[in-house]
């Protein structure tokens, strides 16, 4: 097929998106697209009623997630879509597999709105440096530029004092750009848990961690300069923040309007089995499910079988993996790395046969399994 005919059929896919056939989305320009109102449609219609979790959970606590983007990046597909949950660490999944559309599903509505404040900052940002300076309200250091590697931005950024007033400004401009430019039908308490999470970045600013001051048997967890400094076994960094590439990369899904985040429950009835229907009757494959620890929290009730019958039902191949997080203390003696943790990617096609097989039916059972280590 002629490249040109290929990229039309590519964007003609995402425009028949929607339900209705993509009677409210539009698509233009030589890359895939959705509007601004396919968008809200899709985060409303597959949305579940907001539950609720430990903690604000504004920063991720898996310090080992650049030793899995290796093999991560090897899986991208022309037809793939990527499924994941909680904050930052989906975009560097994102960066590595440049998916064609991505579903980032969680109980909490705030991590919804937090993605939505992301999403304003990647668009009003052009470049890394200006990206750090509105999510820290901080002035933009002179000499940081496109090739300033990710420890030299936030070495920059750590002495930089935050600004009141920068802060105030960026608000008012996160807010008008999802509620005038967007259209976003955003309530009352959802701009004020926007304001709320983004003053906690511009508190702690590069040293905001996964819960504040939170020590567990004296390990803190780790800061949103060490995750994004993060290296793999080769000493390669891998953040979505590590380059230009990576970051204009993420930039262009987020403008696009391809990164969509979802109320959900993994166990619930409505947000995986409606995201599954809409990527079969389009042809899109699930390359990667980026399920962090919700394993273990769903083996504390029947949770656990409900969400294997939703990832049943999601289109897969033999590339399609689910990345897990597996932390000691939460696996029965399972030697993890302390706070670091250990990342498994288990081929989806196997555990969902070892489910049905009924080979699994503890936590155990899934620690049991061979999955593939980094």
């Amino acid at each position: 097929m002629h490249r040109g005919a290929g990229l039309v059929c590519a964007g003609l896919l995402l425009f028949l998106l929607l339900p209705g056939g993509g009677s409210d989305a539009r698509w233009s320009g030589p890359a895939d697209r959705i509007d601004d109102a396919a968008f809200w449609r899709l985060f409303s219609e597959l949305s579940e009623p907001g539950g609720a979790f430990r903690s604000d959970n504004l920063v991720s606590n898996e310090r080992g997630f650049p030793s899995v983007l290796p093999g991560i990046m090897q899986r991208a597909s022309g037809a793939g879509a990527y499924v994941g949950v909680g904050p930052e660490q989906n975009f560097s999944y994102l960066a590595a597999l440049r998916p064609r559309i991505a579903f980032i599903v969680d109980i909490r509505r705030e991590n919804a709105i937090l993605h939505l404040l992301y999403k304003s900052i990647f668009e009003l940002s052009p470049s890394r440096a200006e990206f750090l300076s509105r999510l820290f309200s901080r002035p933009r250091p002179r000499h940081l530029g496109t090739q300033s590697g990710a420890r030299d931005l936030f070495e920059a950024y750590a002495v930089v004092p935050p600004s009141a007033d920068l802060f105030e400004a960026h608000v008012g401009e996160v807010r008008s750009h999802l509620a005038e430019k967007h259209h976003f039908a955003l309530g009352k308490e959802d701009f004020e848990a926007l304001r709320r999470f983004y003053s906690a970045f511009f508190e702690s600013g590069p040293d905001l961690s996964y819960s504040p001051r939170a020590f567990r048997r004296g390990r803190p967890f780790p800061s949103y300069a060490e995750l994004m400094t993060a290296t793999d076994d080769q000493g390669i960094p891998r953040s979505f923040l590590a380059n230009e590439e990576n970051y204009l990369a993420l930039r262009e899904l987020q403008r696009r309007n391809l990164i969509i985040p979802v109320v959900g429950d993994f166990a619930g009835n409505k947000a995986l089995t409606g995201i599954a229907a809409r990527l079969r009757e389009r042809r899109l494959t699930v390359t990667v499910f980026y399920a962090s620890n919700v394993e273990f929290y769903l083996f504390r009730s029947d949770g656990w079988s409900r969400f294997y019958g939703n990832l049943a039902a999601l289109p897969v191949d033999g590339r399609s993996v689910l990345v897990r997080s597996i932390f000691r203390g939460f696996g029965m003696g399972y030697p993890g790395t302390g706070m670091a943790g250990r990342l498994q990617l288990d081929p989806i096609e196997d555990l969902v046969r070892a489910f049905r097989q009924g080979e699994i039916s503890s936590y155990a059972d899934l620690l049991a399994r061979r999955g593939v280590f980094p």
